[in-house]
């Protein structure tokens, strides 16, 4: 879907700013926060206030847009929501992230089938030590 098209089916009034924002995502292998978009922007010569990137990006995940991650530190990282729901290890030295299938699908069943509960949301949070930065310890 063109980037404008999803605007429009979220019925967000489309802006040149809004547009780059999403093309930002759209292009960024890890999830990005709103200080790293401003940095994109100032690197390309844009001027952007940083305060309507975050006011964007909060638009974005209100709308289903964007997904917002918790990174360490309460940091928020946001990237283009999939088809998928998943979910991001983080490098405690280096912080690349690496995407994971959500693995709580499995988990939700045992749950389910040994208690009878039904979970309604759940917040995964991983941390550790990436196989490059585990080499160079």
């Amino acid at each position: 879907m063109e980037l404008k098209e999803i605007l429009k089916a979220k019925e967000i009034k489309i802006t040149k700013g809004r547009i780059e924002i999403l093309n930002i995502l759209k292009n960024s292998e890890n999830s990005l926060s709103a200080e790293k978009i401003h940095q994109i922007y100032r690197c390309n010569d844009i001027n952007i206030n940083l305060s309507t990137i975050y006011r964007t990006l909060e638009l974005f995940e209100e709308k289903e847009i964007t997904e917002k991650i918790t990174l360490n530190d309460g940091v928020f990282s946001y990237k283009l929501k999939g088809n998928t729901h998943r979910h991001h290890l983080e490098c405690d030295i280096c912080h690349k992230e690496v995407e994971i299938p959500c693995p709580m699908l499995q988990i939700q069943e045992i749950v389910q089938n040994s208690t009878g509960f039904t979970l309604t949301d759940h917040d995964l949070v991983m941390k550790g030590v990436c196989k490059d930065c585990k080499k160079k310890q």
